[in-house]
């Protein structure tokens, strides 16, 4: 895996939950896996603008949905009723959800997940 798609795949999640235009947008620059200068220094900028907005009920949820996709089929039915119950009350001020995906990926050892900066950075104050 080329080093700009290891940095795409450790920040996609996050870049999701962050600002979804930023996610399109880097999505658009890696689609044909042609690497440039250029697109690096687009792709920095994009990080950078997606690191200035806080996340919304909107892009948590449609983050979190992304990586409940790796537990669904795996998880207990218990699991799978904190999840729904915990998207139902998701805030970013009250992430509860962001906290147990996190510890599901530990659980089940989604090592995706595991890497990325969203799972790494749950629960880390700013």
């Amino acid at each position: 895996m080329e080093t700009w798609q290891q940095e795409w795949a450790y920040n996609k999640y996050w870049v999701m939950a962050h600002c979804q235009q930023c996610y399109d947008q880097i999505r658009l620059l890696a689609r044909d896996n042609v690497w440039s200068q250029q697109k690096e220094a687009q792709f920095q900028q994009l990080l950078k603008k997606a690191a200035g907005q806080q996340p919304t009920v909107s892009t948590l949820t449609n983050a979190y949905q992304h990586v409940w996709g790796y537990f669904k089929k795996i998880c207990s039915k218990e699991e799978k009723q904190t999840y729904l119950q915990l998207l139902q009350s998701l805030t970013p001020e009250n992430d509860q959800l962001g906290l147990f995906l996190q510890q599901l990926a530990f659980k089940y050892q989604v090592s995706y997940l595991l890497n990325s900066r969203l799972i790494q950075e749950i629960g880390v104050q700013k």
